[in-house]
């Protein structure tokens, strides 16, 4: 590709032919606030908070919208842009809520920190008429704002071009536009998937999760109560981001933290993970070789169900009945483990801790319970389990390294893979090759279906020399374009992964803020780091999957085995919940 030169603040730099002044500035390592913008779409430019003067030109221009152009001279913090900057993130807070010290995202804002950024502080217009909106608390996922909400679109974007879920748009003109479901229907009554992809990138506290967490120190308060915990394997990758060691440090250490909280068991939904494997791989070699839905599509992200479910009604029967891994847990605490312990069913509460909002979701489904009663009771994700590390002053990186109790606790590095894109897959693959020729594989032999290229093909060829195909998926919008060539009868695939977020869990909507591929591309690398350093590598080793069967379940796929860790979905309306009463 062409090469052009420009100059940003006096510093000459050559860019591809094409680039906007934003990529030129980027280049240059000069930084530009920007509100609006969205790596990797189409700009809009809506906010003009990243404005630039250009050499030549008599108005400012939006940066992340403008092309670059051979010789332009480019200058990103003169009065004038100042001035200009000033004014626009003055004329947000004009008709924004004052309640910053109860905010979610206090301290963690990006209009809050564009403001002190740019010196702002007093008000520059006397407080007048503000928008009002009701808060919409309808979802189990995600909490909407609307007043909170400075329509820089960048969560209608998400949702539409990135998820294709358009749960939400636009409404209304000037004064009175606001971001909304359609007819201003609450968010629970929508297509909303809770991939929660529209909290991690909103700049304001216009979108946030439901927070659990005053629910989860109720029942550690409550003396009555056995209350465990289980952690995702994405939750440690992003502890070890945040907290600057690796993801088995991280690990080790949140095991502890979870302790001093007051959790009387502290379980890996790792394990579960493996439990997954033998079930899941189970299921595909028996749909293979007995006939079944074929392509089998994994059931381990809520957010990719409940997309299923409202687009694609039609291919529920290809969607694999096990339960996900927090599911699975769960239901083996509330029986298994409460059989063992002699601990009645009815005192234990299970919390889950999440990198993903849809879990909270998924936790209320009513396809979600045992005889033991609900498989999980609340779900809080990593950014609300750091803000309960913060509320107890605890300083993480001190803590001593702990061990997760061993019971419901032992897990393989296949089970570590799990919340990066294609882990579900190669960790599947590991345990069907086992299964079918009764020898592992390398653990490197399936690193086909690794990285964050959107949609990934692997081949798998059985004993008789058959050939199976399959692919690997992350993103909604992905997602839908491979299941209409699946409905449509293109592909010849047996099995497909799909998780709803880009990235795959590491990179789900209850992550800490400030995501982007380069960071979900190292959490991810952390899993694989996880897996690597392990001596237990195969799900179907573990010790503890294989006491679980011998003890309890029998064999995967057995009547115990479906009672508690398989399920069943339904079809959804695309519109609302009032649709879905009257059919």
């Amino acid at each position: 590709m062409s090469k052009i030169n420009v100059t940003v603040n006096g510093r000459p730099v050559a860019v591809d032919a094409g680039s906007t002044i934003l990529d030129a500035a980027n280049k240059a390592q000069v930084r530009i606030p920007t509100l609006c913008h969205i790596e990797g779409l189409e700009p809009t430019g809506s906010c003009r908070v990243c404005s630039v003067e250009v050499e030549g030109r008599k108005t400012l221009v939006p940066s992340c919208a403008e092309p670059a152009t051979d010789g332009m001279k480019i200058r990103t913090n003169t009065p004038r842009v100042l001035l200009a900057r000033k004014q626009m993130i003055q004329l947000m807070l004009a008709n924004h809520p004052d309640d910053c010290l109860y905010c979610m995202r206090a301290g963690d804002c990006d209009l809050q920190q564009m403001a002190e950024d740019a010196g702002i502080r007093e008000r520059a217009w006397r407080r007048g008429e503000h928008r009002s909106h009701p808060v919409d608390r309808s979802s189990p996922s995600v909490v909407r704002d609307p007043e909170k909400c400075i329509l820089c679109g960048k969560c209608v974007r998400v949702c539409d071009e990135v998820q294709g879920v358009a749960a939400i748009d636009h409404a209304g003109r000037g004064f009175d536009s606001f971001v909304l479901p359609a007819f201003d229907d609450e968010l629970a009554s929508t297509t909303c998937v809770n991939c929660g992809q529209c909290v991690a990138i909103c700049p304001t506290g216009a979108l946030v999760e439901r927070s659990d967490l005053s629910r989860v120190w109720r029942y550690l308060a409550d003396d009555a109560l056995v209350t465990v915990v289980q952690t995702a394997p994405a939750v440690r990758a992003a502890l070890a981001h945040v907290y600057g060691m690796s993801g088995g440090d991280a690990e080790a250490r949140m095991v502890t933290a979870l302790r001093e909280m007051g959790f009387a068991q502290v379980f890996d939904t790792q394990y579960a993970a493996d439990l997954t494997i033998m079930e899941e791989g189970t299921e595909l070699l028996h749909r293979i070789q007995e006939g079944g839905p074929l392509p089998l599509i994994t059931s381990c992200s809520p957010g990719w169900i409940k997309f299923a479910e409202h687009f694609y009604p039609d291919s529920l029967e290809n969607l694999s009945t096990c339960k996900s891994p927090q599911q699975m847990l769960g239901a083996m605490v509330k029986n298994y483990w409460a059989e063992q312990m002699d601990v009645p069913a009815e005192n234990i509460r299970v919390v889950a801790v999440m990198p993903c909002t849809a879990k909270k979701f998924e936790a209320e489904r009513p396809e979600m319970e045992t005889e033991g009663g609900r498989d999980v009771d609340a779900v809080i994700t990593t950014r609300e389990l750091i803000r309960a590390f913060g509320e107890m002053s605890m300083d993480f990186e001190v803590l001593e390294p702990g061990e997760f109790d061993r019971f419901l606790g032992a897990s393989s590095g296949a089970g570590a893979i799990f919340g990066a894109t294609g882990g579900v897959a190669e960790a599947a693959l590991r345990t069907v090759f086992y299964l079918l020729t009764g020898e592992n594989p390398g653990p490197e032999d399936f690193e086909a279906v690794r990285g964050l290229e959107g949609v990934k093909e692997i081949e798998l060829t059985l004993p008789d020399g058959a050939v199976v195909r399959g692919a690997v998926i992350h993103g909604l919008g992905n997602a839908r374009r491979v299941m209409d060539r699946v409905a449509s009868g293109e592909t010849d695939y047996a099995f497909i992964e799909i998780m709803a977020c880009p990235g795959g869990c590491v990179g789900g909507g209850g992550q800490p803020y400030g995501a982007d591929l380069q960071r979900t591309a190292e959490l991810a690398g952390e899993l694989y780091e996880i897996d690597e350093k392990r001596v237990l590598r195969f799900s179907h080793e573990n010790p503890e999957i294989q006491k679980a069967y011998e003890d309890y379940l029998e064999s995967p796929l057995s009547d115990r085995s479906h009672a508690l860790l398989h399920t069943q979905y339904r079809g959804r309306s695309q519109f609302s919940a009032e649709d879905e009463a009257s059919e």
